[in-house]
């Protein structure tokens, strides 16, 4: 079985965010990249099931050179080999366009990624992937398990949990319970620097996509304080000030 594992490069989030050339670019200076929280739970995954079933497990980033710590300290927790196609991930269809074009020419099993990343939040490449190829997508996912053919998957829906059964291959956007997150130790450190990373070139594609500019989110307003027995002042802000009564 072949598994692939898609990897988001994400400022960790106690970095300090900001924008230059007029709002129009990330300023990456000073700010600490990490996998994406939630592809951490589906790269967790993934091992567990290469321990179990003896499956291979490639990770794939669609970003510059910058971002091949990342994917080394992915191959340090686990994965077999790395692949990072050269190109600055500058939408979500750019990026799931990349990302099913490569699955296509190796025909992996099981594709798994985070059920979003936590720069942009979008949370639709695993299903654009799934479009793409013509497999079953299904997010988010909070658990998997394969027997032969088959995936089980339970996952989170509004008010509970919805069980599915699908064929090999599919798509699946993992969050937390799936797996616990693992931390390289020092001999998946080391076989890292000798694990295969292969860079590929983008193929061309119009996602119809264009950025303008950044804005970060206004700064917090002040707060007041109303004392407890006070119940005729607050409903007044609530309804005069905040207007949400």
């Amino acid at each position: 079985m072949k598994i692939l594992v898609c990897i988001s490069h994400v400022p960790d989030t106690t970095s300090k965010i900001n924008f230059a050339d007029n709002n129009t670019k990330f300023d990456i200076n000073g700010v600490q990249f990490i996998i994406g929280p939630y592809d951490d739970y589906a790269l967790a995954r993934a091992i567990e099931l290469k321990e179990t079933t003896g499956a291979t497990v490639t990770v794939l980033n669609v970003g510059l050179s910058d971002t091949e710590p990342t994917l080394r300290k992915a191959l340090a927790i686990g994965a077999d080999d790395a692949v990072r196609i050269n190109a600055e991930p500058l939408d979500s269809y750019f990026v799931a366009f990349q990302i099913a074009d490569y699955s296509k020419s190796i025909g992996y099993d099981v594709i798994l990624m985070g059920r979003e990343s936590i720069d942009y939040n979008g949370g639709v490449v695993h299903s654009i992937v799934g479009e793409l190829l013509g497999i079953p997508s299904v997010s988010p996912v909070m658990k998997l398990d394969i027997d032969g053919n088959k995936a089980k998957l339970a996952r989170e829906i509004e008010g509970g949990k919805e069980f599915i059964e699908v064929n090999l291959p599919f798509v699946a956007g993992c969050q937390e319970p799936i797996a616990e997150w693992k931390i390289p130790n020092m001999r998946g450190i080391m076989s890292a620097r000798t694990k295969p990373l292969t860079v590929v070139e983008p193929k061309p594609v119009d996602s119809g996509v264009a950025l303008q500019r950044f804005e970060l989110p206004p700064p917090k307003g002040s707060v007041r304080m109303i004392k407890a027995d006070n119940v005729p002042e607050l409903v007044n802000l609530l309804k005069n000030e905040a207007k949400i009564l």
